[in-house]
């Protein structure tokens, strides 16, 4: 539905914190679902751990966050600028199921729940083949700047 490329145009994200590889599937005003493939050359993995490499669950989270900003600008059918950023709000009812290691590949589907006032609300599931990695309630919203 969506790859790196369209993703690049979309998010201002860039290595080492984007992201989001892939959209699968994007149901315009009401559900996106994206791929992110983790691998062993991931920065934070040196140090996260050096004995056991786990993905950190604030990653997670970033994660679905994107996916979930490339949903709210298809809804609102805008391109972000050098002007535009999109910012956390909130985050509620985190929970973080199993461990995600290198090799793993997280599907994420964040559905768009309400949208009021700048504020987009969202829920967020992520998995790693039909077990749950993460999930959590997100709230962001899109603001100018100068």
């Amino acid at each position: 539905m969506m790859d790196i490329h369209q993703i690049l145009k979309q998010l201002p994200h860039r290595y080492p914190i984007l992201l989001v590889d892939r959209v699968l599937e994007l149901d315009k005003g009401k559900r996106i679902q994206a791929l992110k493939n983790v691998t062993i050359n991931e920065p934070f993995f040196t140090g996260h751990f050096p004995h056991r490499p786990v993905m950190p669950g604030v990653l997670m989270l970033e994660a679905m966050a994107q996916a979930a900003a490339l949903l709210a600008f298809d809804t609102v059918g805008v391109t972000p600028d050098d002007k535009t950023v999109y910012y956390f709000a909130g985050i509620d009812g985190a929970r973080f199921k199993r461990p995600v290691e290198p090799g793993d590949q997280l599907v994420m589907d964040v559905t768009l729940e309400r949208m009021k006032a700048g504020i987009f609300k969202f829920k967020g599931v992520t998995r790693v083949g039909a077990e749950v990695a993460c999930e959590a309630e997100l709230m962001c919203t899109m603001r100018t700047i100068a």
